[in-house]
């Protein structure tokens, strides 16, 4: 490693306590979508203590952003941190270590800064809220906080390590069954059973599985099934999120659960209300000229890709992110990391793996890898050029 790369890692060693310090803290208050006011203001005040000026609630309560450079020496790099957390289960996902390795890139780029004596370009360290289905950084696309931006980068926790993982595009969608109520032994004739529409819906979406492609997922839940099992119901609820590789693939899945709905309606005589969401989240576009820097600079600081890597033969697909939408605007990086367990995310154990000291090395590493991933891109401008040139490639592709 050259001395700014050195730089930057040795900056991210020396404050190796704080960052676990204050991804504990994190983890210790798990806050869910937009409710992160506790981790905005752990995040801001560590970002603070090392010098950065800190723009808080930045367009979004509970988002931040912080600027190195000015943009006029050369490309703008960003590095997002995501910090909410999963309903009763906490920090499932391990969003704590993705905002500590934001804030570890942070500070390995700032040493770089430092140790060139100037800035060899712009960085953004941006906190980005409510990733588990709000949807926090469409709303930055949306407020234009990604203009200009050359770069985007992040590393999500993962049983394995692998820099170019496929995310899938994925939309939710809320049903409301509406029949009739009566007495369930007195006069059954007289109602319209809701919930024989929900289990009838959620047994042609199960029947549905069988003629879907390998690649597609579609995943829910009865949220309501009555009140008490001498009414017969007249009203139920489902949610369900249905998910495919691309935007084209997701309308065609779309369509053939929007009959499954529909028939569970006709066959019970109920009316359904079917509400699907106007915020899908969409696909990651690879960009594998940035991913491949990347994956260079972990070997560099001990990642092992073979070690821990997908099992061949193994489902290599993920889950859903709105970083995806992000890679739709802007050049983007996604990679997963190993983490010293083999839990599976959004369960208790993996929980209880994000909390646990022996994935602080794992995550430093990450941060040291997107720090020195930065440092490329900003000090080459031929690297940006065929980062961009594959990037326009594949959204020429895709539309």
């Amino acid at each position: 490693m050259d001395g700014a790369k050195q730089a930057a890692c040795d900056a991210i060693e020396r404050a190796k306590d704080d960052l676990f310090k204050v991804s504990q803290d994190i983890w210790s208050h798990p806050e869910e979508n937009f409710q992160e006011h506790h981790a905005h203001e752990a995040l801001t005040a560590f970002l603070e203590k090392y010098g950065f000026n800190v723009e808080k609630h930045f367009h979004l309560p509970t988002a931040f952003r912080a600027v190195l450079g000015d943009g006029n020496t050369g490309p703008h790099v960003a590095v997002l941190c995501e910090y909410d957390a999963l309903p009763e289960i906490g920090h499932a996902c391990g969003h704590n270590l993705i905002a500590e390795v934001g804030l570890a890139a942070a500070l390995g780029v700032k040493a770089t800064f430092e140790y060139v004596g100037k800035p060899v370009g712009k960085f953004t360290v941006l906190g980005t809220p409510a990733e588990e289905g709000g949807g926090g950084k469409i709303d930055l696309i949306n407020a234009g906080v990604f203009n200009g931006v050359d770069v985007a980068m992040m590393a999500h926790p993962s049983r394995y390590n692998d820099p170019t993982i496929e995310f899938l595009a994925i939309k939710t969608v809320n049903v409301r069954f509406l029949g009739k109520a009566a007495h369930a032994s007195v006069s059954p004739w007289e109602g319209v059973n809701a919930l024989d529409a929900a289990v009838l819906c959620y047994q042609s979406v199960s029947c549905l599985r069988q003629q879907m492609k390998p690649t597609w997922r579609v995943h829910g839940i009865i949220k309501k099934g009555g009140t008490k099992p001498n009414i017969i119901p007249e009203e139920t609820e489902l949610d369900f999120c249905i998910r495919a590789p691309t935007k084209v693939e997701l309308t065609v899945l779309e369509g053939k659960v929007q009959q499954c709905f529909e028939s569970a309606a006709i066959s019970t005589g109920c009316r359904a209300e079917i509400h699907w969401s106007t915020r899908p989240y969409l696909n990651a576009v690879k960009n594998l000229t940035v991913a491949d820097i990347y994956r260079t600079n972990a070997v560099a600081v001990g990642v092992d890709f073979e070690k821990y890597r997908v099992p061949d033969g193994s489902n290599t697909l993920s889950g859903s992110t709105d970083m995806g939408n992000v890679s739709h605007v802007v050049p983007s990086i996604h990679p997963i990391f190993y983490i010293g367990s083999t839990s599976f995310s959004h369960t208790r154990d993996f929980t209880t793996a994000t909390g646990d000291p022996i994935a602080q090395p794992f995550t430093l590493a990450q941060g040291k890898a997107l720090a020195m991933t930065a440092l490329d891109i900003l000090s080459n401008p031929a690297i940006l050029e065929k980062v961009k040139d594959e990037f326009n490639k594949a959204i020429e592709l895709i539309a």
